[in-house]
């Protein structure tokens, strides 16, 4: 502890983005917080470029490790960082994203009121001129609004935004590795149903630039919609509950392009909405298609008589 502050170790995975990676521990190494009560731990996913030595003259005074893996994932990425880190609270963003100064005072703020509290901090989309990054944010923040309405019992947070209790993370073995995407909603899942809470941190702000295109668009939701298929048969498994469709949800999603009021954009953003669903919904019958093929496979192999 520094003067009653928790130390947290801030885990960055990072897969083949230097120049972005750059960026984000440029933004960490600005943080008001004391030099001595956070590390930076930067977990390169399989990437090919040395980052020690690229980073190092950035973080100055800042402890700073850069662990490697083979690609594995940004699930087993942050696990990894998690198990050399020192500090009392993990804080995880992503190499896109730069916190705002006051990043981990406002965690380590929220963190005095609850000590078994998983803490989400809000995301501000920093490439205004991009709609497509603009209409992700737009089903994020609908997503915070929909399922956090009790700031004090939320249900979601992201991991690009997301602060823990250590010892609690590493009790709930960290986030599942069998996912790509959506590792984020099954270790919120999984607190909440140990009887932890979730607790939203207003003022720990990010601000997150993902550059993306109309294919990397779709292929972002196609791969949210895999994870929500491991998802939801992973809380199926556990008893933890099963798919349903939330009506409401879709309403209020349908209805925020017109959150701004009437504009030039609203056709544009309604359009990419839909997309981004049909998106979701052809990755969530792709891998339902795929897991099934598995489990096929595997009663054939069972079933197939020894050769001699």
């Amino acid at each position: 502890m520094r003067d009653n502050l928790p130390i947290f170790s801030v885990i960055v995975p990072t897969y083949r983005r230097p120049n972005a990676l750059c960026g984000c521990v440029q933004a960490l190494s600005g943080l008001d917080y004391p030099r001595d009560g956070f590390e930076i731990i930067i977990v390169d996913d399989g990437g090919s470029i040395p980052l020690q030595s690229l980073l190092e003259p950035i973080t100055r005074d800042i402890s700073l490790k850069v662990v490697w893996q083979p690609n594995a994932g940004p699930a087993a990425a942050r696990n990894f960082g998690a198990s050399h880190a020192k500090g009392d609270m993990l804080a995880f963003t992503d190499d896109d994203c730069a916190p705002a100064s006051n990043w981990l005072q406002a965690f380590a703020s929220k963190s005095a009121v609850t000590e078994s509290g998983l803490l989400g901090g809000r995301t501000i989309n920093a490439l205004e001129n991009n709609p497509y990054a603009g209409a992700s944010q737009l089903i994020i923040d609908v997503v915070y609004a929909h399922y956090n309405r009790d700031p004090s019992a939320a249900h979601f947070f992201a991991s690009n935004n997301m602060a823990v209790p250590a010892n609690l993370f590493h009790d709930l073995k960290g986030f599942d590795p069998g996912f790509r995407t959506s590792e984020d909603r099954d270790l919120c899942d999984r607190w909440r149903s140990k009887g932890y809470p979730l607790q939203y941190a207003a003022d720990a702000v990010i601000f997150h630039a993902h550059p993306l295109t109309l294919g990397s668009f779709w292929g972002q939701h196609a791969g949210y919609g895999r994870g929500a298929w491991l998802y939801h048969t992973a809380r199926a498994n556990r008893g933890t509950g099963g798919f349903r469709v939330d009506w409401k949800f879709y309403e209020a999603l349908l209805r925020s392009p017109l959150s701004k009021g009437l504009n030039r954009h609203v056709f544009r953003d309604f359009s990419l909405l839909m997309t981004a669903q049909i998106a979701n919904a052809t990755g969530c019958l792709e891998q339902a298609l795929k897991e099934r093929w598995k489990r096929r496979r595997s009663s054939m192999a069972a079933h197939r008589p020894e050769r001699r």
